[in-house]
């Protein structure tokens, strides 16, 4: 075998009073039995392969030659070590200062006397990677490590320096949305229950940020949802710990769209309401109100998307908007036209020959969208010539009174009499 071979040190320099990790390659380390800095042996050293070995260095001043024994000699290449009053090093500042149990999060470290730095470690535990900037600036990466606080120190020949403190957050989850649907047009208030959701930097819904939110506690977080296409959007988190699944089936906001009214059937009533009235249009799932000029209907049943059946509350004669409210908003208006009954004043003649054709004129009051007029049982030809008055032709019967009624879709009237009178004879 060949003699031992030293072709470098690292560091290659350190505090006079020794205890500097100095990584030594080469070649044929194998057995090596002394490893000396000068004439001093080295405090400790490991043979790591054939080709590294890791030393601590004794105390010792000046430049020293660094060698390796084994079996088969000593080294002598020259490759030196220096011993050089370093200043500790010291920290002032991470950035960021906080990242994922997860580790791999780059943190720039600033401070003074960083040079020839051999270690950064979160908690004793070794970065994953780091390099020197400068003497006053070091990138890191973060290793994994428990959530909570970890104090942040770097080694050089100088020392150890102060500790900075990084904090570890574990990954948000969201484990429900309520309410959990609302207008395309945004503006929900939404509050999201979950954990670990402290320090959240963004809430989004399907990518497209919350309008705002505001962190209430670890567990819970409110925001206004931004405008959005129909349909559902999976709702995410992101903390300093990372971002939560989007796949969570409780982490998901429905976007209805906006219902539509096209006409109500029939388009008038009663002002005692009572009155079953079918509303259709477009996007009416999950209405959760219907109302007759914000009056709510005295009930109602979702039939299907395009119709709900509604129940007319009571109200003043006259026309009303009716509208329908469901997550997706409030629809437009449709009229619907609330009527007093009607009533029945005077017949004028109030009566006729058996074999009937006498026109005859009913005046009274709401009369204008009459659908019927009866003498007792049999619906008549008529004429609405005004609100209050309505032209009609009494059938044939037999001799005596009959009762002459109105109807419309607001009821029907009070009855007057009619009498049929037969003719005399000769």
């Amino acid at each position: 075998m060949a003699a031992p071979v030293v072709s470098s040190v690292s560091p290659n320099q350190g505090a006079p009073a020794g205890g500097t990790t100095v990584t030594v390659t080469g070649t044929s380390f194998t057995g090596a039995t002394a490893v000396r800095f000068g004439s001093k042996a080295a405090t400790s050293f490991t043979v790591n392969s054939s080709t590294q070995i890791t030393a601590v260095s004794p105390s010792g001043t000046g430049t020293v030659n660094v060698t390796v024994t084994t079996i088969q000699g000593t080294s002598t290449q020259t490759v030196t070590f220096t011993y050089v009053t370093v200043s500790a090093p010291s920290l002032t500042g991470l950035s960021p200062s906080q990242g994922p149990v997860s580790g791999g999060t780059g943190v720039t470290l600033t401070g003074a006397n960083l040079s020839g730095a051999t270690a950064v470690r979160f908690d004793g535990v070794a970065a994953t990677s780091f390099t020197v900037v400068s003497a006053t600036q070091i990138t890191a990466v973060a290793p994994a490590h428990a959530a909570g606080a970890a104090a942040v120190t770097v080694t050089t020949p100088g020392g150890t320096s102060n500790s900075l403190v990084y904090t570890y957050f574990a990954a948000p989850t969201v484990t429900g949305v309520a309410p959990s649907q609302g207008p395309v047009s945004g503006g929900t208030g939404v509050t999201l229950t979950g954990a670990n959701l402290f320090g959240a930097t963004a809430v989004r819904f399907d990518g497209v940020a919350a309008t705002s939110f505001t962190v209430d506690s670890a567990t819970q977080i409110t925001a206004v949802t931004p405008p959005h296409a129909a349909g559902a959007t999976a709702v995410t988190v992101t903390t300093p710990g990372g971002t939560s699944s989007p796949d969570d089936p409780q982490a998901y906001f429905y976007y209805a769209a906006s219902p539509a009214l096209a006409a109500a059937a029939p388009p008038s009533g009663t002002t005692a309401g009572g009155t079953t009235v079918a509303l259709t249009g477009a996007d009416l799932l999950g209405a959760t109100a219907v109302r007759f000029d914000g009056v709510a209907a005295t009930s109602f049943t979702v039939d299907s998307a395009t119709q709900i059946s509604a129940v007319t509350p009571p109200h003043a004669a006259g026309a009303t908007a009716v509208t329908v409210t469901t997550p997706g908003g409030t629809s437009n208006p449709v009229t619907y036209v609330y009527l007093a009954p009607p009533t029945l004043l005077a017949t004028v003649p109030d009566q006729g020959p058996t074999h009937g054709g006498t026109v005859i004129t009913l005046t009274g009051t709401n009369l204008a969208a009459t659908t019927e007029v009866r003498f007792d049982a049999t619906p008549v030809p008529f004429t609405v010539v005004s609100p209050t008055q309505i032209t009609a032709v009494a059938p044939a019967g037999t001799d005596g009174p009959v009762s002459v009624t109105v109807t419309t879709p607001a009821g029907t009237s009070n009855a007057l009499t009619y009498t049929r009178l037969t003719a005399p004879g000769i």
